[in-house]
């Protein structure tokens, strides 16, 4: 028993040794595209694209960052100007305090603000993402032009659909500080078909136990966001355009150009219908 258990040791810290070192190398070779904006007490890393009006503003899904927008963005960015973000604890997001729901719309106004972004806003959501739009354009109505909603946490009802675990679980940080995930490659081999350095990027943080963390935490607390996004009022008339692309899985990733074609196709309808002359 005294040999295994030695063993065990030999072999975690093995593990936390090479996650360690190979975390040192990831952040050299995966920059942070876009920069760092105070909202207040922490920092949240914002990149954007493109010129014109309206701004499109991307909420990743559950467990994602701003790289999950590998193949959206730039295809957006080629018609107007577009930006995605990282979440507080997601990405290279700094870590927020305020552990609520609802406090992510407000970080999300004050980062536009703060980052020098100007409304219209067309909020276009992927998963848990499609519950922060909502949210967000109930919250600041005002600044959103229209609503692009992907594999929303509701169903055909409109009623609020119930976590299911996914890939994330309590364990997950903990397997990644070990060395675990990133052995196994459990988590990263979803970001296969990702255009590189998306794909790069997000393989690094799904192996990170800070971004994992925070994408529990979020997970814990699917049942509330979507439960919320579900009964909040919509400004009347804001266009809302609502699509299924990965069926029944709540926590996906659009990695390939063929999931992410359906996604831009919407997104850039509704810069037509803002666009048109009132």
């Amino acid at each position: 028993m005294l040999r295994v258990g030695a063993l065990l040791v030999f072999v975690v810290l093995v593990g936390a040794t090479c996650q360690g070192v190979a975390t040192a190398l990831e952040r050299r070779e995966f920059p942070r595209p876009g920069r760092m904006v105070d909202v207040g007490g922490h920092q949240l890393h914002i990149y954007c694209l493109g010129e014109g009006s309206p701004t499109v503003v991307l909420e990743a899904p559950a467990e994602g960052m701003s790289a999950t927008w590998g193949w959206v963005q730039p295809a957006v960015a080629r018609s107007t100007r577009v930006c995605s973000y990282d979440r507080a604890g997601l990405g290279w997001s700094d870590r927020s305090e305020v552990q609520d729901p609802a406090a992510v719309s407000g970080a999300l106004h004050t980062l536009l603000i703060q980052a020098g972004e100007t409304a219209p806003f067309i909020v276009a959501g992927h998963g848990l993402g499609a519950a922060f739009a909502t949210l967000y354009a109930s919250q600041f109505a005002g600044d959103t032009a229209a609503l692009v909603l992907i594999d929303a946490p509701v169903d055909e009802t409109g009623a609020p659909v119930r976590a299911m675990r996914g890939r994330v679980s309590r364990l997950s940080p903990w397997l990644a500080r070990v060395g675990i995930l990133r052995a196994t490659r459990t988590l990263s081999r979803g970001t296969t078909g990702l255009p590189e350095p998306s794909a790069g990027a997000l393989a690094a943080f799904l192996n990170r136990p800070d971004h994992l963390t925070e994408a529990a935490s979020e997970l814990s607390r699917w049942n509330e966001v979507a439960t919320q996004a579900a009964d909040v009022s919509l400004r009347p008339g804001l266009p809302v355009t609502r699509l299924t692309v990965a069926g029944g899985d709540r926590v996906a990733f659009l990695v390939t150009e063929s999931q992410a074609a359906p996604v831009v196709s919407a997104i850039l309808d509704a810069v037509a219908i803002v666009r048109q002359p009132r």
